[in-house]
């Protein structure tokens, strides 16, 4: 009888949602000509392209074109933390073999270059600070694990609140000491995260790895992620070189802008933090390196011999006219909001990509995705008018990840991980220096109606 009256109450309840559906798809649907009547900034963002400025920040600077006479000149990408080329301090940290995450966390969050003494002072503290608290493992992670890796960081992330005396307390030195430890366990967060949706929704072993003593922020994901907890010097150098490429992107990326929004609320740091983990989880973000590889795959899936340049160049004009893929119209990994001829960090990456292939034996593979490079911007002009068009990170990062032998589910976690000095640094920015809580202006569009009573609705 129970049983009768839930099903009966969930047929109603799903026959009420189909009845209401047209109303809720109507009534909040704008015609988009009123966003150009209005000369809203959709998106945040200026006609020609660039972003609306909305703030300043010393931090991370994106650079993909310059104004000469009002006019949009496409230049060669360049990103800098704190000033300073990110090409530098790679080049730097692969010519001395040594991993660099670290030191860019320093920068980002200190806004210098450490000596070696601080450096060595700094590791330490990450590494005596990636153990998590008691009860914090099966509390937290293995009770109620999560199918996306996404949403069970935030939660972890939301549920240090709980373990923390006067989480509250916006000082300086608190939050700093919190970002601190975020840095340091927002790895473990996804690793043993990841073991729990492996065991209790996969149905595989249980693998629970403590972090391992004096190990780089890479050398300790692999160590966890890994049911043996093996991997090669290389593959933790490639890591390395992915963290630090996604460390920081300066304050207009959709991320850390969520993050300083919330932040300038005053709310706690484990809440500011956590809303720019959900924002990085969309696949128009953070979420793109998936969907760069679930798009390679279909292309391979139904493409005969795509080896051929021609094969490949027909299904990338079924995806531009949206008739292949997800139909969004979109070739993922191809275009960003600011760069424009090239993406430093897809050119830095790509250089280790190749050198990976062919350790791998797939090089055939990263043909391919070297071909979309090639040939998508000359189709997009064609088939959507002329813009600058460059590859941007996430057309390489999944595919080295995948040679990585890292799982599917890690991608975008790993770019949280790596983003959490910028989000932090860019939250104390805000905190420090901005003082007002940010509160664009919307329009409003509806027209002034009278309250019926309900019996004569």
């Amino acid at each position: 009888m129970n049983n009768q009256k839930t099903n009966g109450a969930t047929d109603d309840k799903n026959q009420l949602v189909a009845n209401l559906y047209k109303f809720a798809a109507d009534n909040n649907y704008i015609d988009p000509f009123l966003f150009d009547y209005y000369d809203v900034k959709r998106g945040l963002r200026n006609k020609d392209g660039t972003g609306v400025l909305v703030g300043l920040t010393q931090i991370g600077d994106v650079h993909g074109y310059i104004f000469d006479e009002g006019e949009k000149i496409p230049v060669e990408g360049r990103l800098r933390y704190r000033g300073i080329n990110v090409e530098d301090i790679v080049n730097a940290c692969q010519k001395e073999k040594r991993f660099g995450f670290e030191e860019v966390c320093f920068l980002l969050l200190f806004g210098k270059l450490p000596n070696k003494a601080e450096l060595d002072t700094f590791c330490d503290i990450l590494w005596k600070s990636r153990y998590l608290q008691d009860g914090f493992v099966e509390d937290v992670i293995l009770k109620g694990p999560s199918k996306n890796i996404m949403n069970k960081l935030a939660r972890c992330i939301l549920s240090c609140y709980s373990y923390e005396e006067n989480p509250d307390d916006l000082s300086i030195n608190s939050v700093l000491s919190r970002c601190i430890d975020l840095i340091a366990q927002v790895p473990v967060f996804v690793a043993y995260s990841y073991m729990a949706k492996c065991h209790y929704i996969d149905n595989k072993s249980l693998h629970i790895h403590i972090p391992g003593e004096d190990q780089s922020t890479a050398e300790c994901l692999l160590h966890m992620i890994r049911p043996n907890s093996k991997f090669t010097r290389m593959e933790a150098e490639i890591l390395d070189l992915a963290l630090i490429l996604h460390a920081e992107h300066g304050g207009g990326n959709n991320s850390t802008f969520v993050t300083r929004v919330a932040s300038s609320s005053g709310t706690d740091t484990y809440s500011a933090i956590a809303a720019g983990v959900g924002a990085l989880k969309g696949p128009k973000h953070g979420g793109a390196n998936i969907k760069v590889v679930e798009m390679v795959e279909d292309l391979k899936a139904n493409v005969t011999n795509w080896e051929k340049e021609e094969n490949v160049r027909e299904y990338l004009i079924k995806l531009l006219n949206k008739e292949a893929f997800d139909r969004s119209g979109l070739v993922y990994g191809m275009g960003h909001a600011v760069y424009t001829l090239s993406d430093p960090r897809a050119v830095l990456l790509k250089k280790k990509a190749r050198e990976l292939a062919k350790l791998r034996n797939m090089e055939d593979e990263f043909h391919l995705y070297d071909t979309i490079e090639r040939i998508t911007p000359g189709l997009f002009a064609e088939l959507k008018g002329g813009k600058n068009l460059c590859a941007n990170i996430d057309l390489y990062s999944g595919f080295v990840y995948k040679m990585l032998d890292i799982p599917k589910d890690l991608y975008t976690p790993i770019f949280a991980i790596a983003r959490m000095p910028g989000w932090c640094a860019h939250s104390m920015e805000e905190l420090i220096s901005a003082g007002k809580i940010i509160r664009p202006a919307y329009r409003t569009l509806f027209q002034i109606n009278d309250y019926k009573p309900l019996m004569e609705r």
